[in-house]
């Protein structure tokens, strides 16, 4: 099955990416520049389809994303430090994000004759963003066979979504993927910052699934007590 990945140049979705090229017919990686705090994380995209050998088409959506407004990752607002799941990571939601990019990803899929699009949401996105449910996802994909209807058969591919990131930590070990060539950090300074919420769920997850974590964070030990507030302890 010929098929596209989303790639962030996250953990998640170059995971996706090494997953689709070994099972399947890895074609390109798409990634969407929507004005986010920093474009280090596309640095990582474009390492990731330069190692998988396929192309790598970067979208501007920058004039997008300036409309949407009232979010850490696009305006100058301070990111949170703590657990992902706790409710002041809510101001990270870009509203409408997964939507518009997946919409632009299968155009793009029908354009060029694939059979997929791969999205790597996972379970630990659901609490904060509604456009990494099950209910979206399905709804999506519903909606696109009518969208294209009579022209291409594309259909969205998420196997992560009913899943944790420490999964998909153990997923992407088994394709080999190279997770200190990956990107997390909301903060995009020199190394991972280890306090913002996708730094302690990357953290927690290499935990859980007991693999090592090459990732070089400014602070090591934040995670357990984000986690520990948490769980009021």
């Amino acid at each position: 099955m010929k098929t596209i990945v989303i790639c962030s140049g996250g953990l998640d979705s170059v995971s996706l990416a090494h997953k689709v090229a070994a099972e399947d017919t890895l074609t390109r990686l798409v990634s969407f520049d929507y004005g986010q705090r920093h474009r280090k994380e596309l640095d990582f995209a474009a390492r990731a389809a330069e190692r998988l050998g396929v192309p790598h088409d970067i979208i501007d959506m920058r004039p997008i994303g300036a409309a949407l407004t009232g979010s850490a990752l696009t305006d100058d607002i301070d990111v949170p430090d703590g657990h992902y799941a706790e409710e002041t990571m809510r101001i990270t939601v870009v509203p409408n994000r997964n939507a518009i990019m997946l919409a632009i990803a299968f155009g793009v899929a029908a354009a060029n004759g694939d059979d997929a699009v791969a999205t790597a949401v996972h379970g630990g996105d659901h609490f904060i963003y509604p456009d990494c449910r099950p209910a979206f996802t399905e709804a999506f994909d519903a909606m696109q066979k009518a969208a294209l209807d009579g022209y291409a058969d594309v259909r969205l591919s998420t196997p992560f979504v009913h899943r944790s990131k420490a999964d998909i930590v153990t997923e992407g070990a088994k394709y080999g993927t190279p997770f200190a060539e990956t990107w997390s950090c909301y903060k995009g300074g020199a190394h991972h910052c280890g306090r913002c919420g996708t730094c302690v769920e990357r953290r927690e997850a290499f935990d859980l699934a007991g693999v090592p974590d090459p990732t070089v964070y400014d602070d090591p030990d934040y995670w357990r007590a984000a986690i520990a507030a948490r769980e009021g302890r």
